[in-house]
């Protein structure tokens, strides 16, 4: 059963006034979506959204969890990133919250960090070039803690660093 309009979570209520003003509709599909994206607490590609909501008993088709994604992202709610690999990686847009990335080549772990001097840096290099930043992803790849005490394969590490997709 649905809640009333005003009760619905702030997102939803933004996912809705975004519809709408493309004329298309809020489906129970897409609500579900968007309380599923909101409760995972970590990045989630479109097939691990799937079959999150397929084990909660929900039938959505992967097209409606694509097209959605892709409506999530275009609101503002949903940040889309590629980590080098060959699909893309989704996580929810909180509010006021801003993190990079390091990307673990050999087990594809990643690790979220903030750092205000590194923010602070930024933002003195676009002063210094008199540029208007809009957007920024920092990115690292290389092998976390655990893969670096594991014996690796130099050849593979390689190929895949030349296999980026940044």
């Amino acid at each position: 059963m649905r809640k009333p309009k005003n009760e619905r979570p702030e997102e939803q209520q933004r996912f809705e006034a975004f519809l709408r003003s493309r004329q298309l509709k809020l489906t129970g599909e897409r609500l579900e979506l968007v309380e599923e994206v909101f409760g995972q607490a970590h990045h989630f590609d479109a097939d691990q959204l799937h079959m999150a909501l397929k084990q909660k008993g929900k039938a959505i088709s992967r097209a409606t969890v694509y097209r959605t994604l892709d409506l999530l992202v275009q609101c503002g709610l949903v940040r889309k990133s590629s980590f080098g690999d060959q699909h893309a990686h989704y996580e929810a847009v909180r509010s006021n919250e801003h993190h990079d990335h390091l990307i673990c080549l050999n087990c594809d772990a990643i690790i979220e960090f903030f750092r205000p001097t590194l923010e602070a840096l930024q933002e003195q290099i676009c002063k210094e070039f008199s540029f208007r930043p809009m957007h920024h992803s920092h990115q690292i790849f290389g092998l976390c803690k655990d893969c670096q005490a594991r014996t690796m394969d130099d050849s593979a590490l390689a190929h895949r660093l030349s296999q980026l997709n940044t």
